[in-house]
């Protein structure tokens, strides 16, 4: 089948008992049994819900995986992948990866004996350095948050799997819709649902997919006992935003790739990131290994009084965090997403305070041009 088509009929099924199309919100916390032992497949919704059961099988089939295991939130999901390993493990973590991401392997992760090397992982030289026989794990952002660096999923995955490592891959910013890391030979693929996958900024959610059957129940008995599990309202909305995805993407896409060749001629740009461009040093990599190069934009405009011109002076960008929705969001990656990084690393890494995030939605793109054309004159 086709994407679009996976993404409507993809693992549904009408509900058998009324025949309805879309899957029920199951607003339950629990299920009547017909006795001692005999329940009909559900016992607690911690454990087993149809909604989210739904939304799980309908993620699996569109990044083409087997299983697919639903979380709380993007970070809740992250965190279940960590749970696979014990004090002493040495995890391999994208340098340029999402603050949340960082903030939780620094502070909170690392107080319980996980060892943590952020590399560049676009470097492979480096990741061949990085990979020794104590990793079990090389978790990859890809592209990254803000900065837009790629990995080659298919060789990090060869040079991880030669030492015994999982690999886990972050698509949140690519989506299923243009990029598949398990057909590219990772073990795991995070998403983070409240973005592209529900693409309504309406709920909050995450999500792991897998292939191997022993990794898949792993999840699920980490997603039973920790709980961090979502609610059936929010899987049955990220359930109604996968519909739409294929559509709402090639519009996110269309929209970015325009902006970008405007921005990219700009005089108040001083650079610009984002894969679809043929001066990106890794345009060819994104050809390679994706079939698309998504939404997500960030732009240097120097100090940091011309990013607070440009974030206080649109109109139809929202200043928000997140990404992802159907509107066009901005933000300013040094005192929002990536907070939480030291200042020293953010600037080692290129996250200056002159750093500016777009995730653009799908309004007709001349209104998003004319928004931007007048923020940026200073």
């Amino acid at each position: 089948m086709g994407f679009s088509t996976d993404a409507v009929h993809g693992g549904q099924q009408a509900e058998p008992t009324t025949g309805a199309v879309m899957t029920p919100i199951f607003q339950t916390s629990t299920f009547k049994q017909d006795g001692l032992g005999r329940h009909r497949g559900y016992e607690y919704a911690r454990t087993q819900n149809p909604t989210r059961e739904a939304l799980e099988r309908n993620i699996a089939v569109l990044e083409r995986g087997k299983h697919a295991v639903a979380y709380a939130s993007g970070l809740s999901a992250i965190a279940a992948i960590m749970h696979l390993f014990k004090s002493g493990d040495e995890v391999v973590v994208t340098e340029n990866v999402y603050g949340g991401t960082y903030r939780l392997a620094d502070t909170i992760l690392s107080q319980y004996g996980l060892r943590f090397k952020f590399v560049d992982t676009s470097n492979l030289d480096v990741v061949k350095q990085a990979v020794t026989e104590n990793t079990k794990l090389v978790f990859v952002e890809t592209p990254t948050n803000p900065l837009l660096h790629l990995t080659d999923i298919q060789t990090v995955a060869s040079l991880a799997h030669s030492s015994g490592a999982l690999v886990a891959v972050d698509n949140t910013f690519m989506s299923p819709y243009f990029q598949n890391p398990l057909e590219l030979g990772a073990d795991v693929v995070v998403h983070s649902s409240t973005k592209f996958l529900n693409g309504h900024s309406d709920m909050v959610g995450g999500v792991v997919v897998v292939n191997d059957e022993a990794l898949a129940e792993r999840f699920r008995y980490i997603q039973n006992s920790v709980g961090a599990v979502p609610g059936p309202f929010d899987c049955f909305l990220a359930l109604r935003g996968t519909k739409t995805l294929a559509l709402r993407m090639r519009q996110h896409e269309a929209n970015a790739r325009h902006l970008a060749g405007w921005l990219s001629k700009h005089s108040s740009v001083t650079r610009l990131y984002y894969p679809g461009l043929d001066t990106h040093p890794q345009h060819e990599l994104a050809k390679k290994q994706a079939r698309g190069y998504g939404g997500i934009i960030a732009l240097d405009v120097g100090p940091l009084e011309h990013a607070q011109h440009v974030l206080e002076n649109v109109s139809l960008f929202t200043l928000a965090e997140s990404l992802g929705g159907v509107e066009s969001l901005i933000s300013h990656p040094a005192t929002m997403t990536h907070a939480s990084v030291p200042r020293e690393d953010r600037l080692r890494l290129g996250i200056s305070d002159g750093l500016v995030r777009l995730s653009v939605g799908i309004e007709d793109v001349e209104d998003l041009e004319n928004d931007l054309a007048d923020a940026l004159s200073f």
